[in-house]
């Protein structure tokens, strides 16, 4: 068994917003969504090694809205430079982020973000330097 995606609320008709997170300041790809799903709102995003998938979020629209309090995707970089990369676009963005929990989950370091609908992301790398 293996994990096909995970699934993310939004508010209806913020699409551009998602794409700006998700597309823009974490770099996943827009795929589009099977047309017996589309009229439904949202998008989906998928992260690539190659041809392989590695990752698929789908934000789906939920009326009323309300962001996820502790629920998340957690998603890993390949590198720490990735990692500091990745959290640069978040905070060029504009987004919250916190690197406020760095060092507590023993074996990566990692911070936490939040899209623009308050939902939390957490990204993560293996540490290289794991006697921290």
């Amino acid at each position: 068994m293996r994990l096909h995606h995970m699934q993310v609320s939004m508010p209806r008709g913020e699409e551009g917003e998602a794409r700006r997170f998700y597309a823009g300041a974490l770099e996943l790809q827009e795929v589009p969504k099977p047309h017996s799903l589309a009229g439904r709102g949202g998008c989906w995003f998928r992260a690539y090694d190659g041809d392989t998938v590695t990752a698929e979020i789908h934000l789906g629209v939920e009326d009323p809205f309300r962001p996820a309090a502790k629920a998340h995707p957690g998603l890993v970089c390949d590198t720490l430079e990735e990692l500091e990369a990745t959290a640069q676009r978040i905070e060029n963005g504009g987004y919250e982020l916190s690197w406020e929990e760095r060092d507590t989950f023993e074996g990566y370091l990692r911070f936490h973000a939040r899209d623009g609908f308050g939902n939390r992301v957490e990204v993560m790398t293996l540490d290289a330097d794991p006697s921290r």
